[in-house]
Parts: structure tokens; sequence; C-alpha cells
């Protein structure tokens, strides 16, 4: 037989114990549970907005100088206003108006036609053509444009004559330049062939933005050159060109100044010739002021749709514009009513 070795009766204290462990045991499986279900609930965080102190200072300072400003400007007699609300609609400076836009239009037109035969010719494998261009911005953006103006005004003093004919050799028929070239003629030409050169630079850096393989899959596909410049690299290259061709026309427009030392009646001329009258020279001063900021608040208007317009292929949903954002808001308005 075997022996068999006596066990004993679990106690009391012992059962305690057992029954203690197994509550601890519940509860930590409890409360493992309870931290399991709450990393799950979404916890409630004090978000503090980030202060900007200085900013706040700057904001302050800058709106206490405009408020300082405007006071100056309504309750300053100097800068007589009866005299501003006098003539910033007479006819005069209505007329010099009309032929600054007239100055400016031809300016760009001519000027960025000719641009873009200089920006081809940049672009040119020919050696002559892109020699032949790049000289010629490089001349135009070295003189000044007061310079040139006042040679095509004084074209007759340096050439009497023009004449068509063989090169070197007889000429078959020859004309005058004594009026050949008013006063207006040479501000147009002066003003084009000044912004040709700029302009070629502009459009040539648009051109140069487009990806060189959306050309050669053109070409692949067998897409003639001038329909490829048509189709595909001038409507690319807008969206690069026109924030920088913007810049020139707002700068030609206010360039037309310079055109007053022929005499021309443009609006800043014309603005001299009233206060060389009556000695007024704030007040209409600041009537060809209110015209050159009116007039050029309208260019950057066309400038915001004709850039939105252009950007269509590269930004689907483009932002609302300022008449759909007044819309919205006053539907809103109408809404909350």
């Amino acid at each position: 037989m075997t022996p068999t070795t006596p066990v004993a009766a679990p106690s009391a204290t012992d059962a305690k114990a057992d029954s203690g462990a197994d509550s601890d045991a519940e509860s930590g499986a409890n409360s493992l549970t309870d931290s399991d279900g709450d990393s799950d609930a979404p916890v409630e965080l004090r978000v503090v907005p980030a202060r900007h102190y200085w900013r706040w200072a700057a904001g302050a300072a800058v709106l206490v100088l405009t408020a300082q400003f405007a006071h100056g400007l309504v309750t300053n007699p100097a800068w007589e206003w009866e005299v501003f609300f006098r003539y910033v609609t007479a006819d005069s400076v209505l007329r010099a108006v009309w032929v600054t836009l007239q100055l400016t239009v031809y300016g760009t037109v001519l000027g960025f036609a000719l641009g873009l035969v200089l920006a081809l010719m940049r672009l040119s494998r020919s050696p002559l053509l892109a020699g032949v261009a790049w000289a010629y911005v490089w001349a135009f953006r070295s003189i000044p444009l007061i310079v040139q103006l006042l040679f095509w005004f004084n074209l007759a003093y340096l050439y009497e004559e023009l004449g068509v004919g063989i090169p070197f050799g007889p000429v078959v028929w020859s004309f005058g330049t004594m009026h050949l070239v008013g006063a207006m003629s040479a501000a147009v030409i002066g003003l084009a062939l000044h912004q040709a050169a700029y302009a070629a630079e502009i459009l040539r850096g648009g051109f140069l933005a487009v990806e060189p393989g959306q050309l050669e899959a053109a070409a692949a596909l067998g897409i003639p050159r001038l329909r490829q410049l048509r189709r595909i690299v001038l409507p690319q290259a807008m969206r690069s060109v026109l924030p920088n061709a913007a810049n020139e026309i707002v700068s030609l427009f206010k360039g037309t100044s310079i055109v007053s030392v022929m005499a021309i009646g443009e609006l800043f001329y014309q603005v001299q010739v009233i206060y060389g009258r009556n000695g007024r020279v704030v007040p209409l001063l600041m009537v060809a002021t209110a015209w050159y900021i009116v007039l050029t608040t309208l260019l950057s208007v066309v400038q915001y749709y004709v850039e939105r317009h252009f950007a269509r292929g590269a930004d689907r949903t483009p932002p609302p514009t300022p008449l759909q954002r007044a819309r919205a808001f006053t539907r809103t308005l109408k809404e909350t009513r």
C-alpha cells in the first residue's frame, strides 16, 4: 500500500484571503475595462488661444496713425477741398483723363504686341534673332523714357527726310519729317517702344514657366507650332504673366504724366495749366491724384477677374469673388431676420 499524506482543511483565514484576492482581481479588471472605455471617449481639453500682444499693439498704432491722417485731411484748411470738388469733374480735366487713357491703351497694345515678337525672338534658336532682341531690350531699358520721347519729338531735327529705295543705293521715294510725327504720335511711339522692352521680358518669363514636356507632347501629336503657342503655351503662361503685366500697365498709366514735357494735354499737364493760372497747387494735385487712384483701382478689379479666368485650369474651386461674398452676406442677414 502506498502511504497517503493528510491534507489539511482550509481555514477561515485562508478563505478570506482567497475571497479578497478574487475581489481585487475583479476590481482590477473592472478598472481596466473602465479605463479602456474611457480611452475611447473624447477628452475635454481647455483650449487657450494664443495672445499676440505685439500684433495688437502694432494694429492699434496703425489705426491711430490712420485716424490722425484722415482727421488732418478733413480739418486742415490748406487742402482746400472746395477747390478740389470744383475741378475734379471739370470739362478740361475730363478731357485730359481721356487723353491719358488713350496713351495708356495705345502704349499697352502696341508695346505688348512688339514685346511678344521680341520674346519669341529671344527664345529662338537663331543667334541673330536672339542677339537683336537682346540688344533691343538692353538699349530701351537703359535709355530713360523722357530721352526717348524727346528723340521722337525732335525726329525732324535728326532726319530732315526719310526715303524708300535700295539699301545703300538710290532712293525711290522720299518725304519730309517736319510734320510726320506730331506730339501725340511721338508720345505713343515712345511709350510703346519703351513698354515693349519690359513686356518682352515678362512674356519670356511666362513662356519659360511652361513645362517643356507639354510642347514635346504637342509636337509628338503633330500640332503646328503656331497652334501650340496659341492653345497650349499662352493660356498657361498667362497665370505668371498677368501680375507683372498689370504692374507694368499701372506704371505706364502713371508714367504718361511724363509726356507733359511735350505739351500734350494729358491729366498732369492739364492740372499744371490750371494751377499755373489760379495758384491752387495742392488741391489741383489732389485732383490728379484722385483720378489716378480711381483708374488704377478699376484696372486692379479687371486684373482680379482676368487672373481668376485664367486660373480655372489650376484651381477647380476658386474662392468666391467680393461680389459673391457680399451677396452671400446679404442672404445670410435676410435669413436670420
